[in-house]
Parts: C-alpha cells; sequence; structure tokens
C-alpha cells in the first residue's frame, strides 16, 4: 500500500470564475449606484433653488426630481445587472453540461470507479464496469459498505489504512489489495483514490485496476526464472552478456562457479579474458580472436574452447554468442557458457566404440541389422543393400516390411524365444522382401545386443538368393538340355527317317526305272525307239545325282568345306530368301582367318536356325544379316528383324534352346534381345577356335 500526494489540495469556491465575476460585478453596481446618487443630490438642488423660488413650486419640483431619480437609478441598476444575470445564466449552463459530461465519462468508464463515503464507508455510487467486475447489481452495490469488498480477516489492515487517508484526506492514495468478488473469489486489485466533495459529503473516487493476470504472470515468470536457473545448474550452463564499445562483461554465477572461482557479491563489469585461462596457445589466439568479433555489429558465435580452471583442472566449454540488446534497448552480445568436458569424453569413448564396431560390421559378408521394438535402429551398407535400401533409409523401417508375411510369425517367434527354437538358426531359409517388393531367400541367424542403451535384437542375414537362383538355373538347365536331349533324337529319327523315304521313294524309284529302262533297252530291236531308252536312263540318272546332291547339301552344304563360312551364309541366305517377301540386307565382310571347323559348323547351324524362324514365324519386312571380325580374336554374327518380336522372359522354344547349347559348346556366347513389337536380334560371338576365351568387347554387342 502506497500514498501519493496529489501536489495541492482542491480549489475552494471563492477561486472559482463565476465567484470572482460575481465579486467584480457587485461592487460595481454599488459604485456606480452611490456615484450616481451623489451627483444627482449636488445637482439636482443646486438646479431646483435656480428654478423655483416659490416654495410649492419649489415642493412640485422636489417631487418631480424624487420620481426621476427613482427612474433613472432603476433603469441603470438595470443595466448594470443585465450582464451579470446573463453570466451567471451561461455558468450556470455550463456547469449542468459539465456535470452531465462527467456523469457521461464516470459511466462510460471502462475502468471500474467506485464513489464511498469517508466517514461511514457507503457505496455512493458506481459505474457499470464495477458492478460487471464484481458482479453486483448497481442497487446491490448501493446497498453494501466498502467493507464488503475487503477479504475477511484482514479488517485492521483497512482501518490502519482508512485512518491514514481520514487524517490526509486531500491526498491520492495508491493500494494493491486482494477484493473479494460476489462468489467469493479473490482478485488482485491495484486501487487509487482521491477526495470527492460528493453533495456537501466527504467522499473518495476509487478507480480499480484489476492486476490479477499481471501478478500470476508475474508469478510463472518468477517460476520459470527459478526453474531455468535449476536447468542452467543441472546442464552447468551460465549465462553472460557484454557490451561491444567496451568490451566489459557481466556473468551469471553459475560462470564463475563452472571456472572454479567464487562469485562476486555484486555483479560488476570486467573483461572476459580475466575468466578464462586458454589450455594452449591456439586457444589464446582463438580468445583473443573471439573478443575481437564480439565488438562487431553482427555477433554469431558457436565454438569449443579448452580452458583451465582456477584449480588446474581441463575444461572443454561450449561458448555460444549473438547479439541483442538489453532491456533499456542498448546492444549487447549475449551468451552462454557450459561445461561439456564430461559430454566431450563419453562423446570420445563412445566414437571410438562406434568406429570399432563399424569396422568390424563392414567386413562381415553378410547383413547386420539391430532392431528395437520391432524396427530397425541400426543397418550397415550390406543389409541396405540387399533389402534395395540408400545406406539411411532402411532406419526405422518395421521388420514386417522386411520379412515376408508367410514367414513373420516364424521370425517373430524366433526373436523373442527365451530359449532357441528347435529346427530354427542361420540354417534356415526365411523369405525376406526388398523396398521395391521383390522377395529372396535368406538365411537368419539372431541374438540379443544392448545399442543405445537399450535391449535390441541382432539379426544377421546371409542372403541365398544368389545360390538358390544358381540351384534353379541349373534344374532349368538340366530340364532344358534333357528335352533338348528328347527332341534332337526324335529329330535325328525324324531326319533319317526322311532321308530313308527320300531315298526309298526318290532316288530307289528313279534307279528302279533306269534298271527297267536298260533291260527294255536291251531287248530293244528298234534303234529309235532302243535310243529313246537310253535317253531316258541319262535323264532319270541326271535327276537322281541331284536329289543326292540336294540331300547331301541339306546334310552339310558343300560351299562350307570349299569356300568358308562367308559363301556358305551368302548361298544359304540367297536360297532361303529368294523367292519370299522378306527384304534380305547382308552385310558379310571378309574374315582375316577361317575359323575352326566346329566354329564354322556351329555358326552356320546358328545363322541358318536364326533366318528360317525369321521367314517361318517373325512376319518380317527385312532382315539384316552381319558378320565381321572382332580384334582378330573372334567372329561376330547378328541377324536383326523388323518382326513381331516376342518375350524372351516366356517359354522358349527347343530352337532357341539348341541356338544356345551350339554357342556355348564350342565356347561362344548367345544373347536374344526381343519385345512384342520391336523385332528380334541375335546377337552371337564365337572365337576363332574352340578353346580361345570370350573377350570382354563382345559383351557389349
Amino acid at each position: 500500500m502506497t500514498d501519493v500526494p496529489s501536489g495541492s489540495p482542491p480549489p475552494s469556491a471563492h477561486d472559482l470564475p463565476l465567484a470572482r465575476a460575481l465579486r467584480r460585478d457587485r461592487w460595481r453596481v454599488v459604485i456606480g449606484y452611490l456615484v450616481l446618487a451623489l451627483v444627482w443630490i449636488l445637482t439636482s438642488d443646486a438646479a431646483v433653488q435656480m428654478m423655483a423660488v416659490n416654495p410649492l413650486n419649489a415642493a412640485r419640483w422636489q417631487t418631480a426630481k424624487g420620481a426621476f431619480f427613482v427612474i433613472a437609478s432603476a433603469a441603470v441598476i438595470y443595466l448594470l445587472l443585465r450582464p451579470l444575470a446573463q453570466h451567471v445564466l451561461d455558468a450556470h449552463a455550463r456547469l449542468a453540461q459539465s456535470a452531465l459530461r462527467h456523469r457521461q465519462l464516470f459511466e462510460d468508464n471502462p475502468g471500474p470507479i467506485l464513489v464511498y463515503d469517508l466517514e461511514t464507508l457507503e457505496v455512493l455510487d458506481v459505474n457499470p464496469a464495477a458492478c460487471s467486475l464484481f458482479g453486483w447489481s448497481r442497487e446491490e452495490f448501493l446497498a453494501l459498505p466498502m467493507t464488503a469488498l475487503w477479504p475477511a480477516g484482514d479488517e485492521a489492515t483497512m482501518n490502519a489504512k482508512l485512518e491514514q487517508i481520514r487524517s490526509q484526506p486531500e491526498q491520492l492514495c495508491v493500494i494493491t489489495a486482494d477484493l473479494v468478488l460476489k462468489d467469493g473469489s479473490p482478485r488482485r486489485m491495484e486501487m487509487r483514490s482521491n477526495y470527492l466533495d460528493y453533495d456537501g459529503r466527504p467522499a473518495r473516487l476509487l478507480i480499480a485496476i484489476d492486476r490479477t493476470r499481471e501478478d500470476q504472470a508475474l508469478r510463472r515468470r518468477d517460476q520459470a526464472l527459478a526453474r531455468v536457473e535449476e536447468a542452467h545448474e543441472m546442464a552447468r550452463i551460465g549465462a553472460w552478456e557484454v557490451d561491444p564499445a567496451t568490451g566489459l562483461g557481466r556473468f551469471a554465477d553459475q560462470v564463475y562457479h563452472l571456472l572454479g572461482r567464487r562469485a562476486p557479491g555484486a555483479r560488476r563489469w570486467h573483461r572476459f579474458d580475466e575468466l578464462l585461462v586458454p589450455a594452449d596457445s591456439s586457444t589464446a589466439a582463438l580468445s583473443e580472436q573471439l573478443l575481437q568479433d564480439m565488438r562487431g555489429e553482427q555477433v554469431q558465435i558457436d565454438v569449443l574452447l579448452p580452458v583451465l580452471a582456477m584449480d588446474g583442472r581441463a575444461l572443454m566449454v561450449h561458448l555460444r554468442a549473438e547479439s541483442g540488446h538489453d532491456d533499456a534497448g542498448r546492444p549487447r552480445v549475449l551468451g552462454t557458457l557450459q561445461d561439456v568436458t564430461e559430454r566431450e569424453q563419453s562423446r570420445r569413448l563412445l566414437r571410438e566404440r562406434e568406429e570399432q564396431f563399424r569396422e568390424l560390421v563392414r567386413v562381415l559378408p553378410d547383413g547386420v541389422v539391430i532392431l528395437s521394438d520391432e524396427h530397425v535402429l541400426y543397418a550397415n551398407a550390406c543389409a541396405a543393400a540387399q533389402f534395395g535400401y540408400g545406406q539411411h533409409t532402411l532406419l526405422g523401417e518395421p521388420l514386417s516390411a522386411l520379412v515376408e508375411g508367410r514367414d513373420l510369425a516364424r521370425v517373430r517367434a524366433q526373436l523373442f524365444a527365451t530359449i532357441p527354437l528347435p529346427g530354427t538358426g542361420a540354417g534356415e531359409v526365411i523369405g525376406m522382401r526388398r523396398l521395391d517388393g521383390h522377395c529372396f531367400q535368406a538365411g537368419l541367424a539372431v541374438g540379443d545386443v544392448r545399442y543405445g542403451g537399450r535391449n535390441c535384437k541382432l539379426l544377421i542375414v546371409r542372403d541365398l538368393s544368389e545360390p538358390e537362383r544358381i540351384r534353379e538355373a541349373l534344374e532349368t538347365s538340366n530340364g532344358e538340355l534333357q528335352a533338348m536331349a528328347g527332341r534332337l533324337f526324335s529329330l535325328q529319327e525324324d531326319e533319317r527317317r526322311a532321308i530313308s523315304r527320300d531315298l526309298h521313294d526318290d532316288i530307289g524309284q528313279a534307279i528302279t526305272a533306269m534298271k527297267l529302262s536298260a533291260f527294255a533297252a536291251r531287248d530293244e530291236e528298234d534303234a529309235q525307239r532302243r535310243s529313246e531308252d537310253l535317253q531316258q536312263i541319262i535323264h532319270l540318272a541326271d535327276a537322281t545325282v541331284g536329289k543326292v546332291r540336294d540331300i547331301s547339301t541339306l546334310l552339310r552344304p558343300p560351299q562350307l568345306d570349299a569356300l568358308g563360312l562367308e559363301a556358305a551364309l551368302r548361298w544359304q541366305a540367297g536360297m532361303l530368301f529368294r523367292s519370299g517377301t522378306i527384304e534380305l540386307l547382308p552385310d558379310i565382310q571378309s574374315l582375316p582367318r577361317r575359323p575352326q571347323n566346329d566354329i564354322e559348323q556351329a555358326c552356320f547351324r546358328i545363322a541358318q536356325e536364326s533366318l528360317t524362324n525369321v521367314l517361318r514365324h517373325a512376319r518380317a519386312s527385312q532382315v539384316h544379316l552381319q558378320l565381321h571380325d572382332v580384334d582378330d580374336q573372334g567372329l561376330h554374327l547378328q541377324v536383326r528383324d523388323d518382326g513381331e518380336g516376342f518375350d524372351p522372359d516366356g517359354p522358349r522354344g527347343l530352337g532357341l534352346i539348341v541356338m544356345r547349347e551350339r554357342a556355348q559348346s564350342v565356347g561362344g556366347t548367345l544373347k536374344i534381345e526381343s519385345a512384342h513389337g520391336a523385332g528380334t536380334l541375335i546377337d552371337l560371338y564365337l572365337p576363332y577356335r574352340s578353346d580361345g576365351a570370350v573377350p570382354s568387347e563382345s559383351l557389349e554387342h
């Protein structure tokens, strides 16, 4: 509670403008009337004596003189009092308007205002804002004493303050206390009151300001500051500020404690380098540079400094600072100093262990995954590559995203089993899922491990997809070889049957016809008929020789042995496409040397099968046949068409399998590229000798 003097008492009624005007006009009327009366008396009596010698006439003149004086004085008094009366009326009107304005200000004021009798403490008047704040209606308020607003149990303080106000009623009084609302809840109020003459009664005009929220905010701020101080103590951190103009700073007590110094009784300004003792020369140079930076316009500092405490202990402090302003708006460099010695030591030890663990995990050929609550907490690069993730994106993934649904229950049972389950371990094959949705088979080993201060599960994942793929490919190859062997036997029998049929039907019949013609010519006596029989025998012999040549050519073209691979390919392609609608575009270059016999035969048969497939199945309009040398190491054959194509991953015919086996049997490679509507490419590389190695250049074609 505080009393504030007003400086001067309220003005009295004698000092008001209206009172001064009345006093001035009152004396003006009196003095004017006296002057008029004296002048009239002196002048009128002399005039009567001069004008009337007869006493009777003199009496008449005296009567007329008195009547004129009364009329004249009344007129003069009216003229003198008229401005005064008008002034009084105007003042009364202004007074009424002023009272109305003050009443409106009182009623419309947003702050609660009360008027109470100083002696009886009766509430004389109250504005709507006070009714809204305290919860009483105007009628209820006017029936209450001021003591009803004061909390119970604090009457002694209220009485003492009232006595002080009554002893000095002219003073402005400011009180901060708790008042009670209608519902009984207390509110912290700041009350300002001054003296008021209310209809001749000594009263006080009281203005109440609700400071409850401000008081609560201040208490919360004090509590927050206290918690901040506690947090600073626990975190071993202290605040400081530096004046950039002088380079001097003020430091919290925690800063002194962290550096092993005694905090001064009162905070004082001194240099920063008086507290910090650098641990070495480089730190000293860095400290000097930081002090220079703090005197700049824009400061942003975040650095670790090795320093020495007062007792010689080596400390690592974290210094942060940035430009700012104090409460008065003056430029300051505001910062914190934190002792991070233990944290840095822990980080160094943790870093060393992490490097050891990372090196150990790096050399492992299997994927290493650490799970916490069935989510990936750590994964090495091998595991990320196995599951198709980047180096860090595997972190946080759930176990259900890595294991196939059908095997998830088995993996969970293995993870959370108290003892190893029978039939589980590294030898068990588990279905795992990659990021792109593809699955692979893996061997899984499970263990317990501590990681990040938590009990976790360690998974060793061995990718078995390559061995499984090799096994499946081997099974597929075995099946294909078995099918090819059976088909080859069937084709061999078909070819033998066809050759036997050709020999029996064509060549056998032709020899039989020649034999019959020879018998007929031997017994024929007519020379002309004998000549015709002999000519028929010659014709049948020529046809038979042609048949034998065709069968020999089908079995092995003579051009291959006589002229080489290039001529055989030109002849075979010309024979196949001589009467077709497909345009043949050959590009057969001469080879620098002749391939081995089995190489030539394999290349010719693969080209023959490829061109035959184009005629039978491709429905193409053009076919390109290319043969050229590859660095004098081998030959490169390409057969490309613009036909319908096919799905190379779909079911494969026996012809393609035979072509691939022919190429592999002589040390070559065969690649088939095709797609629906995009044609087909047969890409073959063969060495010149069957024991030659396949160069890497062939894989690029």
